[in-house]
């Protein structure tokens, strides 16, 4: 898949469910019950033990069925490891451009964490692909993503952090590419005391909301 096709398959779905879990087992769990519900991108974040075992795994069972990427990545040796594992994305929390080097030589796609307009303009001359806006519940939210907007316009966002079923379509109405989610979707505690259709469920109503405010903003 090229790097356009990968950020096309990202913006269509305009989720991307961030997995951190304590073990390889539970990560595992918690991706195949939001894939169940029909969400078709993952990030595995580095921060899970065994994070490269489990991107090998998810992508032997679900091969391009899934748009696969890895999250918290640090290093530009990090990234490629991850992508030998499998890896369709890189995600991080903060812009290292020999992150960005390595990964657009390999030929996908980097989204890289950013704040400022500063930030996140340097983001985007590096060459990044998708500005992950982290974290960005605690600098305004939906808002700060309407406020950078103005002058990026060209800069496809990313936001993160604090993104759940409350706010999630004023971020799509705010002019957000896709919403970054992380327990809002992946909950741990609801995996662990109602089962995989718990986060099955969230992860349908997640994509009913991302369809209906795309819906109510085309016929404005």
């Amino acid at each position: 898949m090229s790097r356009p096709q990968t950020i096309e398959r990202i913006e269509k779905l305009g989720l991307v469910p961030v997995v951190r879990a304590p073990s390889a087992v539970v990560a595992l769990r918690a991706a195949r019950a939001v894939y169940a519900g029909g969400i078709d991108v993952l990030e595995i974040t580095m921060t899970v033990p065994d994070a490269l075992d489990v991107l090998r795994q998810l992508a032997a069972e679900l091969g391009d069925r899934v748009v696969l990427g890895a999250g918290t990545v640090l290093d530009a040796d990090t990234a490629r490891a991850c992508i030998a594992a499998g890896a369709e994305f890189i995600v991080a929390p903060g812009l290292d451009l020999e992150t960005v080097r390595a990964v657009h030589q390999l030929e996908r796609p980097v989204l890289p964490g950013a704040l400022t307009p500063t930030e996140v303009l340097t983001a985007w001359k590096a060459g990044a692909d998708m500005v992950k806006i982290f974290p960005c519940s605690a600098v305004g939210g939906a808002e700060y993503v309407r406020a950078l907007r103005v002058p990026l316009p060209q800069v496809k966002l990313l936001p993160t952090g604090g993104v759940d079923r409350h706010t999630a379509a004023d971020y799509i109405r705010a002019g957000a590419a896709a919403l970054g989610l992380g327990a809002a979707l992946v909950d741990l505690n609801a995996l662990q005391q109602r089962g995989d259709e718990a986060l099955s469920a969230r992860a349908r109503e997640f994509i009913e909301i991302v369809r209906a405010t795309r819906a109510e903003l085309a016929v404005r």
